[in-house]
């Protein structure tokens, strides 16, 4: 088998595709935890915390040869932290929401199965057999 017709079959079979398409949902749902984070969560917790805008919190560490600060945007970097705890927060949900369709819980395990026609008939005529001697 040539290495086209390899990468056909790969292609066709749905997995390039699969996977583009994650990647297009898994960057969209970047964006919207991203504007969530810093439109919706920074700003009132910014007020909690006395009107910090964290979007600004920065050290300057020092100056470049034209005169521009150098600044250690640390407060961008707690912004990343929280949208990487939100995304990490709903990947586990979701994994988890998908396990448990794939493996249900276990059914409770039922009791002994009714008797046979035909071993209640055989109970029957042991009894009358019983009962005869």
């Amino acid at each position: 088998m040539s290495l086209a017709s390899e990468f056909k079959e790969f292609a066709v079979k749905g997995n390039m595709i699969d996977m583009a398409i994650g990647i297009v949902i898994g960057a969209a749902f970047g964006t919207v935890v991203t504007s969530l984070v810093a439109d919706v969560i920074m700003p009132p917790l910014g007020l909690l915390t006395g009107g910090i805008d964290f979007s600004k919190m920065a050290l300057q560490i020092g100056a470049s040869p034209k005169g521009e600060a150098v600044l250690l945007k640390y407060g961008l970097f707690v912004q990343a932290i929280l949208s990487f705890l939100i995304i990490a927060i709903a990947l586990f949900a979701i994994i988890k929401m998908i396990n448990k369709l794939k493996h249900p819980a276990p059914a409770a395990p039922a009791g002994p199965p009714p008797p046979t026609k035909s071993e209640v008939l055989l109970g029957e005529i042991r009894d009358l057999l019983a009962r005869r001697a």
